[in-house]
């Protein structure tokens, strides 16, 4: 094991290129394709490190993204012009995820990243200064401090920008400057600094937040949008639940359980249900709850779940260990969302054959 391997290993969160490095450098030795300037991979080994395949050695690429091939494809291509790239969705749909992926396959660094939120000052997305210096030195180089923003057009990489309609709309007018003129004035200095080529921004947006900070229209056209949808089908987002748990538990070192496959499919059924306010078999209507019930948060309770089930129960995920992460999940707002959580549990689950242990440890979290 290397010294990078070993050090991504103890790390609560590696970054993607960090924890992809095998299959990164697996495409990048057999990558035969054009690659943009700055690129690390061609466009299309770019895709095919988000959707899964196989390098040209045949070392196996895993699926980052589950969804349509065509999404992604859309995404890279918008990054390979001079266009910023917009994920828009609502939460749990990937935003970020797919953010850094792109980064890390793109520009080999998913770090270059301003997270947005109502307090984020201007200075996050130009420069700021060293005080220290300045009032000793006055303004130069060495006591400009630049942003991530700065830093990934002066080296030509891909920068982040998280929940962009959470930021102040004054400071997101600092963004037009840079996407249309690739350049950021610095008029202390009296210098800019311009992009180099493989500069480019990946900004996410919440669909929810919309009336937050809305983009201006002369920001807007700045973005090609690409929207992530929720998976299309309950099997995606069992595979997608599968997948990242699978993974998290191995990154937090939790004991492993035996197949937790039942009862991931219940959580991403309950989840599904009460999302699109009708059962799976499309035969009733349910209520809708306040809250997202997001694949993401799917992920939290069967994590949740496994922790439970291995230091607190018998090592086997069962439907008691899932049912209090659940109501967690769909009881956001306890007046209007129990309701809904009560009658989703009597009306549906409780006439559901072999979901009988569920409904019990669900109506005992009630109580």
């Amino acid at each position: 094991m290397t010294d990078d391997n070993q050090q991504a290993t103890n790390l609560l969160r590696p970054h993607a290129e960090q924890l992809h490095a095998a299959e990164l450098e697996a495409l990048a030795r057999t990558d035969t394709g054009a690659r943009p300037p700055n690129w690390r991979l061609s466009p299309s080994a770019v895709v095919t490190y988000l959707v899964g395949g196989t390098a040209g050695d045949g070392t196996v690429i895993t699926p980052k993204y589950i969804g349509p091939r065509r999404i992604m494809e859309v995404a890279v291509a918008t990054l390979a012009t001079d266009r910023a790239l917009l994920l828009l969705g609502v939460p749990g749909t990937a935003k970020t995820w797919v953010s850094e992926h792109l980064s890390a396959a793109i520009s080999g660094t998913s770090t270059l990243l301003v997270q947005g939120t109502a307090g984020t000052p201007e200075e996050a997305i130009r420069y700021g200064w060293n005080y220290a210096r300045l009032i000793a030195e006055g303004p130069s180089r060495e006591a400009l401090v630049a942003s991530p923003i700065m830093t990934a057009m002066a080296e030509g990489k891909i920068a982040r920008l998280e929940e962009l309609t959470r930021i102040p709309s004054d400071v997101q007018d600092a963004l037009i400057t840079v996407l249309s003129e690739k350049t950021l004035p610095v008029p202390e200095l009296g210098i800019e600094v311009q992009a180099a080529k493989g500069f480019s921004l990946i900004a996410t947006a919440n669909d929810r937040d919309r009336g937050v900070n809305e983009l201006s229209s002369a920001l807007r056209r700045r973005f090609n949008t690409v929207v992530l949808p929720l998976p299309a089908t309950a099997d995606d987002e069992v595979r997608i639940v599968t997948q990242r748990v699978e993974s998290l538990g191995r990154a937090l070192e939790l004991p492993e359980v035996p197949s937790a496959a039942d009862e991931i499919r219940r959580v991403v059924t309950v989840f599904r249900e009460l999302r699109a306010g009708v059962t799976e078999d499309g035969r009733n209507k349910v209520k809708q709850p306040s809250g997202t019930l997001s694949t993401a948060e799917a992920i939290s309770v069967i994590t949740h779940g496994i922790a439970m089930s291995a230091h607190f129960g018998d090592g086997v995920l069962r439907p008691s260990d899932v049912a209090a992460g659940i109501q967690g999940a769909v009881v956001k707002d306890p007046g209007s969302d129990t309701v809904i959580w009560t009658e989703y549990l009597e009306g549906i689950v409780r006439e559901r054959k072999d979901w009988s242990d569920f409904y019990r440890a669900a109506r005992r979290g009630l109580n």
